[in-house]
């Protein structure tokens, strides 16, 4: 029986090395950077978690995932699409938004958050420029709903279906 220890436990390294390569693949084809996912959107990676609320700016919502990196918790974002030369406005608030999140749930302010396309990566730094405008535009958005409120942007029963705050939703489609 003795003669077989040896052997086996070389296997079973080999294959623990091959299985920590696997994973550090999979976490960078994913645009993640290094450190312990905490949260993801995706089942890719754990069960998907339930929403951030910050209940002071009303704000609610999920980075597709949350990485940790000694003490930061770094909200990462993927994109389907691909983008030129820089990030979309509309993705880069969407990410300070979560940045927002996390420092409202966790108490930890991210240094920067992750938007991730299928040919980039950007590190954006969620300065207090960035969270000034992020707010600006909450304001503003809260005032166009309360003007002429804000109903369900799309007829596609799949979509609702598939739509993460469904349980809670009153305009959904049946």
């Amino acid at each position: 029986m003795s003669g077989f220890t040896l052997p086996l436990a070389i296997v079973l390294f080999v294959l623990a090395l091959l299985l920590f390569w696997q994973a550090g693949r999979q976490q960078k084809s994913a645009g993640l950077p290094g450190g312990r996912v905490i949260s993801s959107d995706t089942r890719q990676w754990g069960p998907v978690t339930e929403p951030l609320y910050d209940p002071r700016n009303g704000l609610t919502g999920k980075p597709d995932y949350l990485v940790q990196q000694g003490n930061h918790l770094i909200p990462v974002e993927v994109k389907s699409s691909q983008v030129s030369a820089a990030p979309y406005d509309a993705h880069i608030f969407q990410l300070a938004a979560y940045c927002m999140l996390v420092e409202s749930v966790y108490g930890k302010r991210p240094p920067y958050g992750i938007l991730h396309y299928p040919n980039r990566t950007f590190a954006i730094d969620y300065t207090a420029e960035l969270e000034a405008t992020l707010l600006n535009i909450l304001d503003e958005m809260r005032l166009l709903e309360r003007r002429k409120g804000v109903a369900r942007s799309h007829d596609e029963p799949g979509r609702c279906r598939g739509c993460g705050y469904r349980q809670t939703c009153d305009e959904k489609i049946d």
